[in-house]
């Protein structure tokens, strides 16, 4: 876990570029496997830039949801705003900053879905309920839509696609799609983590929602599985697989060396929503996982998208 001190002092690098690519590497290979399957199909410069920006992502993550979370103030977030302004002007303050300035030499990634994240950590500082999905769109957009924006720099556009002296990279860029697929990501996460949040007094199903099922706060915090919480789960999973449709049409617009591995993480992710299935929606006294096996099964299916769509 990082904490932060109120100022934030330039520090001399200890480890190489290569070595703060492989620090990333196993920190993504450790706390994600399934997106680190995806990323493992991409080509090195690209897969090492989506390490570098999964790891930034996670301990701007960890400031409100890690062990150490209690000690995180709306100052460590502002200092942790003032460090991303360094990193931008190329100035790393620890080892791990060392591979994010690299990338950001390599690719043309906008700072604004690195700030929009930081916001929406601080919604989790003061906001444990939503009362509508809009509520929760914004929140799902700040915290993982925002990846969608950062990868989808990395992953480009199918320069074919760019026949006509009109047509610009930026004409083409799936942005919507990207922001949709990090919202998948989201809602899927939010599925699978119900009682895990519940435990820490969270509830990120909107609260109208549960309502209009019948199904109340109370019940949620003591794990009721229910013809109630099914037909409600049902209508979020469904939901979900609408943001993973709307994704799925942005894909083919991605550089060809990107398609494959999206597609990949995209359906494994997916695949997640499967097993809640499953386990009959209990997500209170099991977390849902793709076994390794189904995994492997994902990919040939992946490949063959990649190259039929």
């Amino acid at each position: 876990m990082l904490q932060l001190p109120k100022s934030l002092p330039k520090v001399n690098m200890r480890v190489s570029l290569e070595e703060a690519y492989e620090q990333c590497r196993q920190i993504t290979a450790k706390y994600s496997k399934t997106f680190y399957l995806g990323t493992r199909l991409m080509n090195e410069s690209k897969r090492r830039a989506i390490w570098a920006i999964y790891v930034w992502c996670r301990r701007t993550d960890e400031l409100v949801d890690g062990p150490e979370a209690y000690r995180t103030t709306p100052e460590t977030l502002d200092s942790w705003e003032s460090r991303l302004d360094s990193i931008f002007a190329g100035h790393p303050l620890d080892d791990l900053d060392v591979a994010l300035v690299d990338t950001l030499e390599r690719f043309p990634i906008d700072i604004q879905p690195f700030r929009d994240m930081i916001e929406g950590q601080r919604m989790d500082l003061y906001r444990s309920r939503y009362q509508t999905f809009d509520e929760l769109k914004l929140y799902c957009y700040r915290v993982a839509g925002t990846v969608g924006l950062m990868s989808e720099a990395v992953m480009g556009v199918d320069s074919s696609l760019l026949t006509a002296p009109w047509t610009s990279a930026e004409g083409i860029r799936p942005i919507e799609e990207a922001v949709a697929l990090g919202i998948a990501n989201q809602l899927t996460n939010i599925l699978r983590d119900v009682g895990e949040d519940a435990r820490r007094g969270r509830i990120y199903l909107p609260l109208d929602e549960l309502a209009l099922f019948d199904y109340t706060d109370r019940d949620l915090f003591d794990g009721v599985v229910d013809d109630r919480w099914r037909a409600l789960m049902k209508f979020q999973i469904q939901r979900a697989r609408k943001y993973y449709a709307r994704a799925e049409k942005g894909i083919t617009a991605l550089s060809r060396d990107a398609r494959w591995p999206v597609w990949s993480a995209t359906i494994l992710y997916s695949k997640i929503l499967d097993e809640i299935e499953r386990n009959d929606y209990d997500v209170f006294n099991q977390r849902a996982y793709v076994p390794g096996w189904r995994k492997a099964l994902c990919l040939p299916v992946a490949w063959l998208r990649a190259q039929a769509l």
